[in-house]
């Protein structure tokens, strides 16, 4: 996330994801997403050697233990690598690691429960 990037204010379900991209909240975006309490913003990932502390250090600013994220790692299950994991086990805070149309899934239901909840979504095509 950047200082002041362009986001959509809140978080709202996922209606697709495929192509590149997401649909959410009557519009379109291509490209990876991140989603927290304070909205959705564009993230600048493309693949799970991407997802890096740095790539996701204002996403813990936003998640307060024992919250968790859920990532969506493409359209293969991978984990993240060893500093990303130890980043959010030192925050205690849940990094669930699943395909990002699993993740889209599993937070639109969430979501829908009025559950807090946050994702790190990479684009699949």
């Amino acid at each position: 996330m950047h200082p002041a990037p362009a986001h959509y204010p809140r978080p709202a379900p996922i209606d697709a994801y495929g192509n590149g991209g997401f649909r959410f909240a009557d519009m379109s975006h291509r490209g990876s997403l991140i989603i927290v309490p304070s909205g959705i913003y564009a993230w600048d990932v493309a693949q799970i050697d991407e997802v890096t502390p740095a790539s996701l250090e204002a996403v813990l600013r936003e998640i307060a233990p024992p919250g968790f994220l859920l990532l969506g790692t493409g359209a293969t299950h991978l984990f993240p690598s060893e500093p990303v994991r130890r980043m959010f086990a030192e925050a205690q805070v849940g990094l669930e690691p699943m395909t990002t149309g699993a993740a889209c899934r599993t937070f639109n239901v969430l979501l829908a429960e009025h559950r807090d909840v946050s994702a790190a979504l990479i684009a699949v095509d």
